[in-house]
């Protein structure tokens, strides 16, 4: 079915829930993910759940191009007996066919699947083996399908209709649109009596000793792929991120953390048709597998202490997409660095949000563009990969000066289907006041004016090193740069600060009629470190961050438990994001407390050991001690894992403990 016809039927269909991830396994490769339940079996459903559809399947470019691979052996599925992923980073899976097994209590057969992905290629591996006194036959297959749907109508829950199946000599083929996705099965019979479901068969005969074995490949094209697998190796550094030291690692979660993520991020990186050498991170999987402009700047920000590579390449490839005109469509403004990048429109029926393509709905990610191109430039960036991005800076900061001219960044979706809150906590219901009342815009978040001095003061730096006077008459040079922060840090003293019985604290932000929206939130850790606070106002900001209302034990909770909306499963309210953690744990340090910094770390060491080492987008935010105490962080089933800048926050971790050479 074609992306419009499946569209079309999501207008006649009730309102679904979004499908869970938490129990299922994934390997991938950008642009490439394959999920499917623990024992490898990809389903198409999941019966006798709340709702009976599924992320299983083979993702590509943001299309499901396979969403059934049912392995059966003489027509039964094995009984599954475990499952890992080994160090090629395979999935493995190990099931007992009981139905052909010997006599006696031992299973006296196993088959055994292993699924390898890269960018474009799914190939799967089966064994039969057997333990019996004679030889075993049995008949193995495997039933596919294609729904071929894009990537929302997945994320919505909906239901989908299989597309039809064509022989080819090797195998089969389905098609639709600019997206190919072909199967070869060699040796196989394929059975094509029902199109939409195709079968493949293989007869294998397997003898004590002498397994018998089969495979399949599918390969996938997507002529309208806006991102594509960035081809060879990672950096050297993220090969061998810790420091070289005869003495062992302190802490073995440290290592696990640090070394699981950064084959994550090794699988993540991607790169533009039409840029290849330049590198960024895909968000998330499966949500996210595309560019973000807030999520792969902070990613590559985590990342700077193991090179400029990454940061370059981000901030090559963001800059290629600055904004130039105004439109209210996309939320494009000159100088504005975008949100997201899509193959095509992303619309969410259930949540009344259609998106275009290019996306620039964000009011973080221009300063942040240009905290990064600082700190990569203080890192090491070569001074021609600087000067090449200078051109952008000046247009960014032009757009930051203008923003803060007597005022704060703020930011308000004017075309009506847009993302109706623009910071990193972009859910509907993110900003909303200690009573659970949801604020109105212009909203002005109190982080983003942070990033915004820091931006400023950095940018005044940039520009003065290379000898570019800025433009007086737009209000970037240096000078003006500098007394736009000045003044900006004066404002936001007078206006964000509240206090309650825990003493004083930073308001999460400003609504439309600039009054200060009272929850106590994480967002006031991304102050810290940037120059907008003073030193005493750090301490302050220190000391409440560590507070049990806001640290969980298992990093920070996103809101604080005092607030009416506080539930420890919601997206924004309560539950715990890592890489936000990480921004706090670095500006701790950053700002002299290794006291606070070392607790939130040991925090998300605790969550990081929870979740087998690959830290998911987000998790809840129950206690690891007091009251409602929980032994391990507990997931928010429908989190992207892994996340980029969930994943790179390990770094900042290990880097704030000492073991990054």
């Amino acid at each position: 079915m074609s992306s419009s016809s499946q569209e079309a039927t999501l207008n006649l269909m009730p309102e679904t829930l979004q499908p869970f991830l938490h129990d299922l396994e994934l390997v991938f490769r950008a642009p490439t993910q394959a999920w499917s339940e623990r024992d490898g079996q990809i389903r198409p459903g999941a019966p006798g759940r709340a709702t009976g559809a599924s992320v299983c399947g083979v993702m590509h470019s943001d299309v499901r191009v396979l969403s059934e691979a049912l392995l059966e052996v003489d027509g039964r599925e094995p009984e599954p007996a475990g499952s890992w992923c080994d160090d090629d980073g395979r999935l493995v899976a190990v099931g007992l066919p009981r139905n052909i097994d010997g006599p006696g209590a031992d299973p006296t057969t196993r088959v055994l699947r292993a699924r390898r992905v890269e960018a474009g290629l799914v190939e799967e591996e089966i064994e039969l083996s057997c333990a019996t006194e004679g030889a075993v036959t049995a008949v193995v297959s495997v039933s596919l399908a294609a729904d071929l749907a894009p990537m929302e109508i997945v994320k919505s829950g909906h239901a989908t209709v299989p597309a039809l199946a064509t022989p080819t000599e090797a195998g089969l083929v389905w098609g639709a649109g600019e997206v190919r996705v072909e199967v070869e099965a060699a040796g196989a019979v394929v059975d094509l009596s029902d199109p939409a479901r195709p079968v493949l068969r293989w007869t294998l005969t397997a003898s004590p000793g002498e397994p018998a074995r089969a495979s399949w490949r599918l390969a996938a094209e997507d002529a309208a792929a806006v991102v594509v697998g960035a081809p060879g190796p990672a950096p050297a550094a993220w090969r061998e991120p810790r420091r070289r030291d005869p003495r062992p690692v302190a802490d073995v979660r440290l290592a696990r953390f640090l070394d699981q993520s950064l084959r994550d991020l090794d699988g993540l990186r991607m790169t533009l048709p039409a840029l290849s050498g330049r590198e960024f991170l895909a968000a998330g999987a499966p949500w996210f597998f595309t560019l973000f402009g807030r999520d792969s700047l902070w990613a590559a920000r985590f990342l700077l202490p193991l090179g400029t590579e990454l940061a370059e390449g981000t901030l090559a490839v963001l800059a290629s997409f600055q904004g130039a005109a105004h439109d209210v469509e996309s939320q494009e403004e000159p100088g504005k660095i975008m949100h997201e990048l899509r193959r095509a429109a992303l619309t969410l029926h259930d949540e009344n949000i259609s998106l275009p393509p290019i996306y620039y709905g964000t009011v973080d990610a221009t300063p942040l563009w240009l905290c990064v191109l600082h700190d990569a430039w203080r890192a090491g960036l070569h001074v021609d990969a600087v000067e090449l991005l200078l051109p952008h800076a000046e247009r960014a900061l032009a757009w930051v000066a203008a923003g803060v001219r007597d005022g704060y960044l703020t930011y308000l979706d004017t075309s009506g289907h847009g993302l109706a809150n623009q910071g990193w906590k972009d859910s509907g219901d993110a900003v909303q006041f200690r009573d659970g009342r949801l604020a109105a815009g212009p909203i002005s978040l109190c982080e983003v004016q942070a990033y915004a001095y820091e931006a400023l003061v950095g940018g005044a730096s940039l520009l003065e090193a290379f000898g570019r006077p800025g433009s007086a008459s737009l209000g970037t040079a240096p000078a003006q740069l500098r007394d736009a922060a000045a003044a900006l840090a004066e404002r936001f003293r007078a206006d964000f600060w509240l206090t309650d019985s825990l003493g004083p604290y930073v308001a999460i932000a400003l609504d439309g009629e600039g009054v200060p929206v009272d929850t106590v939130t994480s967002n006031m850790g991304h102050l810290l470190g940037t120059g907008l606070l003073s030193g005493t106002e750090e301490a302050l900001v220190a000391r409440r961050l560590v507070d049990p209302e806001l640290d969980s034990g298992y990093g920070l909770r996103t809101l604080a438990t005092s607030s009416a909306g506080y539930w420890p499963l919601k997206y924004h309210g309560g539950s715990v994001w890592a890489h936000d953690t990480a921004i706090a744990i670095r500006g701790l340090a950053a700002s002299g407390h290794a006291p606070e910094a070392g607790q939130l770390a040991e925090g998300l060491l605790r969550a990081a050991e929870s979740f087998g080492y690959r830290m998911p987008e987000l998790h809840a935010g129950d206690p690891a001690a007091g009251p409602g105490t929980v032994s391990r962080a507990l997931p928010y089933p429908s989190a992207c894992r892994p996340q980029a800048w969930s994943a790179a926050s390990a770094v900042v971790v290990a880097d704030v403990l000492g073991e990054l050479a």
